[in-house]
């Protein structure tokens, strides 16, 4: 089982209407594969991933505390994905809102987070890391119009794909940070795209550790109009860091989204088969 079967598997969509990016990272044998990596493509809440890993960072310089108090105002606000808007509760702590931006993709929460770190200090991390291109443009907002920019998130597949294996080889910015990225990541609930068809156990304690004789994934996804993405890790017998994320007109209707789900879901039962395999040697 090779990393060409990955390469195979994402380009069988070629005849669908849609634009399927694929990369993906060997973490251990060093191998790597990709379909249309660099292409630069609306990625929504798998950008995240970003966002997080800079208050990881802050987490682990002291620059933020996990219990350090963050008020959630007005502005924050936002529909879409997550719980937080909807609660009574408004004082949260720092890591009070990562695990909701983790988990639930939560829009408030990332804009509060977003808030305090501003938009600059992602764009710094990902330069640092040499990710290629995966901005963060603006807040996430309800509605946009003309006076903001017209996606919230964009990126390559390649860049997703390397901010994770960043993260899996303990290498982001320090081990610990890589390992918080992780478990924040492990917490999210939306196994719809990559691992829908990946027999893996999403509660296992032993995580990052391989379970035997089975699989572990840590993943973050993303979801808009015409877009979604994926990202993460397919930990087995090899640890597989990827990234994948469709891009279609919407104009084509609700049957090149499903067809997009469906490719994404066939990509990743082939990382899966990857990452079940023993390496050579």
């Amino acid at each position: 089982m090779t990393l060409a079967r990955v390469a195979a598997a994402a380009r069988r969509s070629a005849a669908l209407p849609l634009v399927l990016a694929v990369s993906a990272v060997d973490v251990d044998g060093g191998a790597s594969v990709g379909v249309d990596d660099t292409a630069v493509l609306p990625v929504a809440s798998a950008s995240k991933l970003l966002l997080l890993a800079e208050v990881s960072r802050r987490l682990d310089t002291g620059e933020l505390r996990p219990d350090q108090p963050v008020t959630v105002g007005s502005a924050d606000t936002a529909g879409g994905t997550g719980l937080l808007g909807r609660l009574s509760r408004r004082g949260w702590t720092v890591e009070d809102l990562c695990w909701l931006t983790a988990a639930v993709s939560d829009n408030t929460a990332t804009n509060a987070l977003l808030r305090l770190v501003g938009l600059d200090a992602p764009a710094r991390l990902e330069e640092s890391l040499g990710l290629g291109g995966l901005t963060l443009h603006d807040y996430v907002r309800d509605t946009r119009g003309p006076d903001v920019p017209p996606v919230f998130a964009t990126g390559t597949a390649r860049a997703l794909a390397g901010l994770v294996a960043h993260a899996v080889r303990g290498t982001m910015t320090s081990p610990e940070a890589s390992a918080r990225l992780l478990r924040w990541m492990r917490s999210n609930t939306d196994h719809g795209l990559v691992p829908a068809l990946v027999p893996h156990d999403p509660y296992a304690t032993c995580f990052p550790a391989p379970l035997p004789g089975g699989l572990l994934v840590a993943n973050k996804t993303g979801t808009d109009s015409g877009v979604r993405a994926d990202a993460g890790v397919v930990i087995g017998e090899r640890r597989l860091a990827y990234a994948v994320v469709a891009h279609w007109d919407t104009a084509l209707g609700s049957s090149t989204e499903r067809a997009a789900v469906h490719a994404i879901r066939d990509v990743g039962r082939t990382l899966a088969d990857y990452a079940a395999r023993p390496g050579p040697g």
